[in-house]
């Protein structure tokens, strides 16, 4: 009978059951903190990316709009004298005055001329819809500085004097850290000294940011963080336990990038360039439409002007007049009101 082979039991190597335990758990939360990592990078690119094109599409549309911009108010500043002259120069009956300050009316209330609110040829009816509107919230006079203010006011802010929350004092933790290794005055080499500068500069930005993901980022590339030995129960259990917090802050961080991306797309800039994105799909140059929307605009509040102007000359009769110039009847008065906003919704549909 063949003899039984026996192994050595000083050869055979047994890892405890919750050593093993914590290192399954270790490598699931390592995966899950670069995978948030990586998550927030790409987010945080994208809203970078995103802004910027908010910039250049902003830049853009004043270099080109502008001098359409300078034209329509040139036109709504000539309409507005030519209806001037007309009620000091001639005289009118009641019933036929009345009839043509509705029609100066109309024009203000459709949009193709501003509001006079300060002439007496102007009903008050035009500003009876904005009676009830919140007074506290008109920046009409006031500085780009005291509205940034005022924005800031009504967000939570972050500060120092305020109680900090565990992820607060998390992040403090890990730029205390950094700052500990990074402080320029730790060393006294002058080429490290300015390495060290440079990295503390990042650090603190990102910790004013709050931005856990960016000091881990400088943590991981400078070799900076925690060493464990893997046969330690203590030092597994403490390794999971940070990693545990730090991608629960950082799940939160990319929540809150994601809802900074959706707001910024909802401002009217931010829908004007995914409106241009949508429309450069279907072969449709946005900003040409918009250029080219705003001339036919001014083509035709050009012969409203025109009009009035023969008005005044008495080159037309007073029930023509009151029968309202041809180019507005050709206008759909959705565009009249808002010609922009409509060019753009219809362009998506």
């Amino acid at each position: 009978m063949p003899r039984k082979t026996t192994v050595p039991s000083q050869s055979i190597k047994v890892t405890p059951l919750a050593l093993s335990q914590l290192h399954i758990r270790l490598e699931f939360l390592e995966k899950e903190h670069q995978s948030l990592l990586k998550q927030i990078k790409r987010k945080r690119t994208e809203l970078k990316n995103f802004v910027e094109q908010m910039r250049s599409f902003g830049t853009e549309f004043l270099t080109k709009a502008t001098p359409n911009f300078q034209k329509m108010a040139e036109l709504d500043q000539e309409i507005h004298t030519l209806f001037e002259e007309i009620f000091t120069t001639r005289k009118f009956g009641k019933q036929t005055l009345k009839n043509i300050e509705a029609v100066y009316r109309n024009l203000q209330i459709t949009g193709v001329i501003s509001v006079k609110a300060n002439s007496k040829h102007v009903d008050t009816e035009l500003d009876e819809p904005f009676e009830n509107e919140d007074t506290n919230t008109d920046f009409s006079n006031e500085t780009s500085e005291e509205q940034h203010q005022y924005w800031q006011s009504q967000q939570p802010v972050e500060s120092p004097s305020v109680a900090r929350t565990d992820d607060q004092r998390k992040i403090r933790q890990t730029f205390l850290k950094l700052a500990e290794i990074f402080h320029p005055d730790k060393v006294t080499d002058s080429e490290t000294q300015k390495y060290h500068t440079e990295i503390m500069k990042e650090i603190n930005k990102a910790y004013q940011e709050g931005d856990l993901a960016k000091l881990l980022e400088i943590e991981r590339s400078q070799q900076a963080g925690e060493v464990i030995d893997n046969n330690s129960e203590d030092d597994l259990t403490r390794r999971c336990r940070t990693l545990e917090q730090q991608n629960q802050i950082l799940l939160a961080q990319y929540e809150n990038l994601k809802q900074e991306l959706r707001l910024t797309k909802n401002t009217p800039e931010g829908t004007m360039v995914c409106d241009s994105r949508k429309a450069a799909k279907k072969g449709i140059d946005a900003m040409a439409a918009i250029v080219e929307t705003m001339e036919s605009e001014i083509n035709v509040v050009s012969g409203i002007r025109d009009f009035v102007k023969d008005f005044r000359e008495q080159k037309i009769t007073i029930k023509e007049f009151l029968a309202g110039p041809a180019p507005l009847h050709s206008l759909d008065e959705e565009i009249i009101e808002d010609i922009l906003e409509q060019m753009l919704s219809e362009l998506m549909r």
